[in-house]
């Protein structure tokens, strides 16, 4: 990529052109970011090519949708829901776990590369399904918080899977990164609570009146948590969500909420675009047909397994099914599995485009039907928007 500032024009410049067309085609935009990085993307008319550099600044998006969540939550009321999706997530992840190695398995793959496709599989997209969220059902409503926590487990779940994956590659367990995960995610929040009530909440109490300075030191806060995360062993968007989540209780949360959406809107667009500019469609003549089906499998068989774990938790059927269509596809977590298992050479590029493959068609489907049958943001019928 030659020129940031020339890439960043044909990505959004791109953008508003598709999603215009979208818009008035009753589509996704999600659907507009993703075909535009598969347009002017290494694989298509290679006007933009570096896309290391761009998933690198999509990555802080993710952070920030993160860090807003926590701002968004409270947390008695987050450790309750915890506890109660505890094993919904555990049951669910062993019925994704198997349906991912099964299919993996029917068609050939080695048995590591078995393994990781069916760990690819249990996460759901937190991006997605929290994007598609509207911000009053968070702000307001117990699937906001059950959603949270389905999703938070999870990406825990997905830590211990990147763990468990390096060790596999050195040939051994690693139990002092085990026990330094363990016991980092405690100590992380209970430092970064007494930082915020001590230090932080004083300095937005004295400087107030200076709008500049909020918003720079809540920027600086969100990273240099995630940051800190990472140097422990955790992920930088575990650390962004415990950053927003120590803040949550203080009155300036609202206000922090609502003026950086807009930040984190622009770097999901490069998430997106990433994620279409990645993906090498010359691999889709063989694995095309593994891709449908384990697509298939996970747009179908996710909703229905969180309609009946979470309709024993006592949720009303109409909550269940709605949790379930829009946890309905596999995660960005899914990628980051398979980048790590082709880079230790675990799996090889048919098992790593397989998993790509699945986790960009079930964007588009879960995005399809959750645009069009569930309340959310960017819904194309007036009754259906919320915000």
């Amino acid at each position: 990529m030659e020129s940031l500032a020339f890439a960043f024009f044909l990505i959004f410049a791109g953008a508003a052109l598709l999603a215009t067309l979208a818009l008035y085609g009753r589509q996704p935009l999600i659907m507009a970011y993703i075909v535009l990085g598969m347009l002017i993307g290494p694989y298509g008319f290679s006007l933009v090519t570096d896309v290391d550099a761009l998933q690198q600044m999509a990555s802080v998006g993710i952070m920030f949708l993160l860090f807003l969540l926590g701002l968004d939550m409270q947390p008695a009321a987050l450790l309750a829901v915890l506890r109660q999706a505890s094993w919904a997530t555990l049951l669910s992840s062993a019925v994704f776990f198997a349906m991912g190695y099964g299919v993996a398995a029917a068609f050939g793959f080695t048995g590591t590369e078995c393994l990781v496709v069916g760990f690819a599989i249990i996460n759901s997209s937190t991006i997605i399904g929290l994007k598609l969220l509207p911000t009053t059902v968070l702000h307001h409503k117990h699937m906001g918080e059950l959603m949270v926590g389905l999703l938070l487990l999870q990406d825990f779940i997905a830590l211990f899977i990147l763990v468990a994956l390096a060790a596999m590659a050195e040939g051994g367990a690693s139990g002092f990164v085990l026990a330094k995960i363990l016991a980092g995610l405690p100590l992380l929040a209970g430092g970064c609570w007494l930082f915020v009530k001590h230090v932080l909440v004083r300095l937005y109490a004295r400087f107030d009146r200076f709008h500049e300075y909020l918003f720079l030191m809540t920027i600086g806060w969100c990273l240099g948590v995630a940051e800190l995360a990472h140097v422990v062993g955790l992920s930088a968007e575990t650390g962004a969500f415990i950053a927003g989540i120590t803040l949550a209780s203080h009155p300036v949360s609202q206000y922090l909420a609502l003026n950086l959406r807009p930040l984190r809107d622009f770097f999901l667009i490069l998430f997106f675009f990433a994620l279409g500019a990645s993906f090498d469609t010359g691999v889709l003549p063989e694995i095309w047909l593994p891709a449908l089906l384990l697509t298939g499998l996970v747009v179908a068989v996710k909703p229905l397994v969180f309609r009946v774990l979470l309709g024993r938790l006592s949720e009303t059927p109409q909550l269940a099914w709605d949790v379930g269509f829009r946890l309905g596809q596999i995660s960005e977590f899914s990628l980051l599995i398979a980048f790590l298992s082709v880079s230790l050479g675990l799996i090889g590029r048919n098992a790593a485009h397989l998993i790509e493959a699945t986790a960009i068609l079930s964007f588009v489907v879960s995005s399809y039907i959750v645009v069009f049958n569930y309340p959310n943001p960017i819904a194309v019928s007036e009754h259906l928007r919320r915000d």
